[in-house]
Formats: C-alpha cells, sequence, structure tokens
C-alpha cells in the first residue's frame, strides 16, 4: 500500500466533498437573499445533485478505458471555485450555473481518484476504499462548520475562501502527478489484461435493485441535509448559526459510521446490513421529530453513523456485481444512486411548500421502507462476500 498516494487522494476527496456539505447550510441565507421558494431550494440540492452524483457514471465509463488523471487537479479546483462564487449571485439563475459549476467539478474527480485508490491501495483495497469514503465524509461534515463560520465572518460573501482550499489541493496533486500517474498505469495495464469489461447480461437485475435501496436511502440522507437547517430554524425556533454544527454532526457521525461498519458488514453479510441499517433509519426518524435541544443532536449523531455505515458496503457489493467495471460500478453508486437524491430534494421542497417543514421528515419515515423492500429482493451470492473455507478437521 502507497500511503503517501492514499492520503493524498484522500484529501483530495475531503475538498472536493466540503463544498456538498457546505451549501444545503447556506441554503435558509440565500432564500433570503434571493427571495427563493422551498421547491427553489430543493432544486439547488438537485442541481447539485445531479450534476455533481447522477452524471459520474458517464466519467467512469471513461475513466475504465481511457486514463484522465487531469479530472484530478482539475475537479477539486472546480468544485471549490463553484461553490465560492456561490455567494456572490444576483439572481437565482446564476446561483444554478455556479452550482452545475461545483457540481461537475466532484462528479470528474471521483472515478478517476477510484482507479488511483485501487492502483495505491495494493492487496488492501477494501481498506483503501473505506479511507477514501471516510475522507469524503468527512469532508461532507467540515462543509457546514466552514461555510457557517465563511458567513459569520462576511455574509453570504465570505464564500469565496471556499476557492483557496481547492487551488492549494490541485496544486498538491500537480506535484505528486508522476507518482499517482505510475501507479495508474501499472494497475491499469494489468487490470485491464486479466478483466476486460463484458456485456451486463443478466447482472442488471441485481444491480437495478441494489440501486433502488441506493436511491431510497440517497432521498433520505437529501432530505436530512437539505430541510434540518429549516427545521431547526422555524419548528425547533433554535439558533441559525447553530445549524452548521448540526449538521456537521450528522455527516462527522456518518464517517465514523462508515468505518465501523465495514466489518461489521463482513461479518454479517452485506445484504443483512443493508437491511438493519435501513430499517433502524425508520424509528430514528421518528424519535428526531419527537427530540428538541441538544436531543436533536443525539438522535441525529445516531442516525448519521446508522444511515451512512452502509456507503462503503453498497461499493463493494456493486464491484462484486460488476467486477470488470470497478469504475463504472463506483460511479453508479457513489454517483447516480446517491446524486438521485437531489432529486428527492426537490420532490420534498415541493411537500414543504404545501403541508410544511414536519411533512417532510414524517414522509421521510416511509421512505426507507422502500428500500428495504428492495435490499430483500437482492439474491445471496451476488450480494455476500464469499463464505470463509472450513478449517480442516484434525
Amino acid at each position: 500500500m502507497n500511503f503517501k498516494a492514499l492520503l493524498l487522494l484522500t484529501l483530495g476527496h475531503m475538498v472536493t466533498d466540503t463544498p456538498q456539505g457546505g451549501l444545503p447550510v447556506m441554503l435558509p441565507f440565500l432564500k433570503d437573499a434571493l427571495h427563493l421558494s422551498y421547491t427553489q431550494a430543493g432544486a439547488v440540492v438537485m442541481v447539485m445533485n445531479l450534476t455533481s452524483s447522477v452524471i459520474q457514471p458517464i466519467f467512469g465509463h471513461f475513466a475504465d478505458r481511457w486514463s484522465a488523471m487531469w479530472l484530478l487537479p482539475l475537479g477539486v479546483a472546480l468544485a471549490g471555485l463553484g461553490l465560492g462564487v456561490v455567494g456572490l449571485t444576483p439572481n437565482y439563475h446564476l446561483l444554478l450555473v455556479a452550482v452545475v459549476i461545483s457540481g461537475l467539478g466532484v462528479a470528474s474527480y471521483h472515478p478517476e481518484a477510484y482507479r488511483c485508490v485501487l492502483a495505491s491501495a495494493g492487496r488492501r483495497k477494501a481498506t483503501g476504499i473505506s479511507w477514501f469514503m471516510v475522507g469524503g465524509n468527512t469532508g461532507l461534515a467540515l462543509g457546514p462548520i466552514l461555510a457557517t463560520t465563511f458567513f459569520a465572518w462576511a455574509g453570504l460573501k465570505g464564500m469565496v475562501w471556499f476557492i483557496l482550499p481547492g487551488l492549494v489541493m490541485a496544486g498538491l496533486l500537480l506535484l505528486s502527478w508522476q507518482q499517482l500517474a505510475a501507479y495508474r498505469r501499472g494497475t491499469g495495464a494489468a487490470g485491464a489484461a486479466a478483466l476486460a469489461p463484458q456485456p451486463i447480461g443478466r447482472r442488471w437485475r441485481p444491480l437495478a435493485l441494489l440501486t433502488g435501496a441506493v436511491v431510497m436511502r440517497s432521498w433520505v440522507h437529501a432530505g436530512v441535509t437539505a430541510f434540518v437547517p429549516f427545521y431547526y430554524v422555524q419548528a425547533a425556533h433554535g439558533d441559525p448559526l447553530m445549524v452548521g454544527s448540526l449538521l456537521a454532526t450528522f455527516l462527522l457521525a456518518g464517517a465514523v459510521g462508515t468505518l465501523v461498519g465495514a466489518p461489521i458488514a463482513d461479518r454479517y453479510g452485506a445484504k443483512k446490513f443493508l437491511l438493519a441499517s435501513l430499517s433502524l433509519t425508520v424509528p430514528l426518524m421518528g424519535a428526531f421529530l419527537l427530540a428538541d435541544g441538544w436531543g436533536l443532536f443525539v438522535v441525529l449523531a445516531i442516525m448519521g453513523a446508522v444511515l451512512l455505515s452502509s456507503m462503503t458496503v453498497v461499493i463493494v457489493v456493486a464491484q462484486q456485481i460488476l467486477p470488470d467495471r470497478a469504475a463504472t460500478a463506483s460511479g453508479l453508486m457513489v454517483g447516480f444512486a446517491i446524486g438521485a437524491g437531489g432529486i428527492g430534494a426537490t420532490f420534498l421542497g415541493w411537500v414543504a411548500d404545501g403541508w410544511g417543514v414536519r411533512a417532510v421528515f414524517e414522509l421521510l419515515m416511509v421512505l426507507p421502507v422502500l428500500g428495504v423492500l428492495a435490499a430483500a429482493f437482492l439474491p445471496g451470492p451476488p450480494a455476500e462476500e464469499p463464505a470463509a473455507p472450513a478449517k480442516a478437521a484434525g
């Protein structure tokens, strides 16, 4: 395992995903400044998710066939640049343009980075992926903290400070370009010779079921990140400047859950773990609606750990279904399935406009049930890790 390269890619993941975490916490301020409806606010999240995640399989398809390492520094730079100018936009349409720029930067970084992570991790690929995922989760958690800090300093214009980390990280990636390229070329050549892409064939059914389960989980995740700020300020009458800490609690707990969840899933099976994660989200969402004060932080922390604990699991399962298309499988799970949550955010915004923010969280109690139904029909062999060989007698 090349720890230096893996650390660099993980830090790049953290910096790239920080804007995604920072945008939702700014929605109440953007809503007031630009006079947006809840539906328009939800659409901002949808645009970020569509451009940053849903199109990732396209970049993954490209990365499976050709090296595109130039996307690493470009992606991390664009991610910060787009969010940095969000606070300077004078109207809704230019706000969406800025979000698109940031989203495309996020989308372009991930698939190629996954290829480089697999190259840098050696034989410990699951460990490498889990560290890489934690880097992204940490970035999502730092986003709300940085956004509220910058806002406290300079209002919406303070968002320009998001540009700096992206530029610094892009520079570090360029300085390590030759080392990363050497690992990428070696693994790419070996992988192409050993396992050429094959037709999807009958593998579409388990892949569709897995995608459906992850989409439902993503709708819940997008709903929490987009509407907890509104719920906390309006329904719970909390301090708007505490919203960043609230979301950071949810997302940091998700990073911890990602690390803890992988070995548990290895022991009890990926399918069982995914079912348990989705099932536990239902009562936790109910507990959130009953909590107040610091109880909101406690419930959100547990919910974040439970809900996001299966992120690494679903990537491993997807790569088991499509072992010949690793970047495509990763892009499908991390990109399309998770990014589809942004579409749900727009629908949830329509619900909030019609029935109030509390109704959004009541609906979020139903969505995990649909995810459980999809995951329950996943076939055992493609979804589970191979069983350990039995010990020889005597």
